[in-house]
């Protein structure tokens, strides 16, 4: 198989999955507050890769290229982004996106099993609330990250190969 993209994406899935989902099943039992603010930056995560994701798509090489002859460390690594920005959109926005996705709704579900038998809150009453804020603070972000995204496309791109080039990876 000459393009083994679909495996690759399925094997860094997998792992990924693996350690968010053990990750997410450790959280359950901690108290509401810690599972609160991990909930929220498993959903925050989901965000900010989703705005990664855009902004390689909708950045130029242009602006990249004048850097990287002037040799402003991260230039390069953000051209390697953009070049690649499908390969690095699949990755921010499917993967990464939607693995946050999966987790957020498990780590909502540990969330609305705590309140229900901490507080003996009413199952439907509570599972709708966290759901619905779930879906809200998760849609509501992306599409104002998509925005923010657009807007500054070659700033995001600049700071997450000045990330690269720092930390090589």
């Amino acid at each position: 198989m000459k393009n083994n993209w679909p495996l690759k994406v399925f094997i860094l899935s997998f792992i990924l999955a693996l350690v968010f989902s053990g990750l997410s099943t450790f959280c359950a039992d901690l108290n509401v507050v810690l599972l609160t603010i991990i909930l929220v930056f498993v959903i925050m995560i989901g965000i900010i890769f989703d705005m990664i994701g855009v902004a390689t798509l909708t950045s130029k090489e242009a602006t990249f290229h004048a850097m990287s002859s002037k040799k402003i460390k991260g230039a390069k690594e953000s051209l390697a982004l953009i070049k690649n920005s499908s390969a690095v959109s699949s990755i921010c926005n499917d993967v990464i996106g939607d693995i946050c996705g999966i987790v957020s709704g498990s780590l909502g579900a540990s969330l609305v099993t705590y309140i229900i038998v901490t507080f003996h809150a009413n199952l439907f009453t509570i599972s709708m609330l966290i759901t619905a804020l779930i879906s809200a603070l998760t849609v509501g972000g992306k599409a104002m990250s998509k925005q923010i995204a657009m807007k500054n496309c070659d700033k995001i791109v600049f700071i997450v190969g000045k990330m690269k080039a720092i930390f090589h990876i």
